[in-house]
């Protein structure tokens, strides 16, 4: 396979009949400070050289795409293609990696989203449901325009990253789990407004499902899962004590609701059943105590207490492993973010020591250098 090289163009290309190998570009071309951009033709060597880059395509021949069309390239398409790079970049970064002010469109954004919430909660209440249905419906309209334009952005801005590139990585993009979730909130977000648009909002238990499904869109804020991965390496890191706990809690909790069946059965009908027992033990050992099932025996009471007492303690405990391993995980979160601070002058330190003990070896080792020891020796 020929190797060629475009003095004007300033970048190694192998080719190949019908195809063009773009592995050998030179990716420092892009970012070039002068904005000559990739694959730019030189002006004046053609101007200088008259013919001579001409005589050079034509030795080297056109260079050839997928399809084997010729590719012309000018420098003001390297530039183009600069910008366009640089745009897609830019956007990616604010919507998948925002930072600085970035963060103000993603406030506006859970500032629609929460307000969304609030007016269909009051969408519900009687009293509010006309006001609250038709402001509710101009911001579903608007969120439709915004997360219609973002979710678009996304898809386009993600071809910035190499495994994203294509038709192939679009789609591989929008099978993301909040991709995914971004298109089913755009899709009941339209058929609600097209559907409160002739007068039928909340109208049907459909819209009703469709409204719940809008509530996702509080789950996109947290579109990196930083929350949901911290919360799966701390139940990772404690699962053994999680599990202890869970366990022995259980055992608690079926024992005491069957002697607690056992004594109340034929005198209470609030324990006519195993069920109600297994409902009964669940609300006292969680401590919410609802009171609609009540002992009434003094042995059923005895048994509860003395159950709640020892229940509690194991259902509780989980909430404390949790608790210390999240203070645990931040600390060693912020430890890492210290560490990543001092790193980079660590290593700095390192390599100018080790590029004075180098000098010092080499001067050591230099007859010029010993002949002027020597002399200075003398003359003190």
């Amino acid at each position: 396979m020929p190797r060629n090289h475009s003095a004007e163009e300033g970048l190694w290309m192998r080719t190949s009949p019908g195809k063009d190998v773009e592995s050998g570009r030179r990716v420092t071309m892009m970012m070039n400070s002068a904005g000559d951009g990739l694959l730019s033709a030189s002006s004046d060597s053609s101007a200088a050289g008259g013919h001579g880059s001409d005589s050079l395509r034509g030795k080297q021949g056109a260079r050839l795409s997928l399809l084997g069309k010729p590719l012309i390239y000018s420098a003001q398409s390297g530039r183009r293609n600069v910008r366009y790079r640089r745009l897609q970049n830019y956007l990616y970064n604010v919507l998948e990696r925002p930072r600085a002010w970035a963060f103000i469109y993603h406030a506006f954004v859970f500032i629609l989203v929460f307000s969304c919430l609030i007016l269909s909660v009051f969408s519900t209440i009687p009293a509010h449901q006309d006001t609250s249905s038709y402001s509710l419906l101009i911001l579903e309209f608007v969120m439709i325009v915004v997360f219609g334009l973002e979710y678009i952005i996304r898809i386009w801005s993600a071809g910035c990253c190499c495994r994203y590139r294509g038709w192939q990585g679009r789609l591989r993009f929008a099978r993301k789990p909040f991709c995914v979730i971004d298109i089913i909130v755009l899709i009941a977000s339209v058929a609600v407004v097209s559907a409160g648009s002739q007068g039928n909002i909340f109208a049907t238990s459909v819209l009703r499902s469709l409204r719940f499904l809008q509530i996702l869109r509080m789950v996109r804020m947290d579109r990196r899962g930083g929350t949901w991965k911290l919360l799966g390496s701390v139940v990772y890191a404690h699962s053994k004590e999680l599990v202890t706990a869970w366990y022995i809690g259980f055992l608690v909790l079926i024992f005491s609701s069957f002697l607690v069946y056992l004594v109340e059965n034929k005198i209470n009908n609030e324990f006519a059943t195993y069920a109600d027992a297994l409902w009964w033990g669940t609300i006292t050992l969680t401590t919410i105590g609802y009171g609609d099932k009540t002992p009434k025996t003094w042995t059923g009471r005895m048994l509860s207490a003395g159950f709640a007492l020892l229940g509690i303690s194991f259902f509780a405990l989980p909430a404390g492993i949790l608790g210390s391993g999240f203070a645990l995980k931040v600390q060693e979160q912020h430890r890492q973010k210290h560490f990543e601070k001092r790193r980079n002058p660590a290593a700095y330190l390192i390599q100018v020591l080790f590029k004075f003990l180098f000098i010092n070896l080499a001067l050591t080792k230099s007859p010029c250098f010993r002949n002027l020891v020597t002399k200075i020796k003398l003359y003190t």
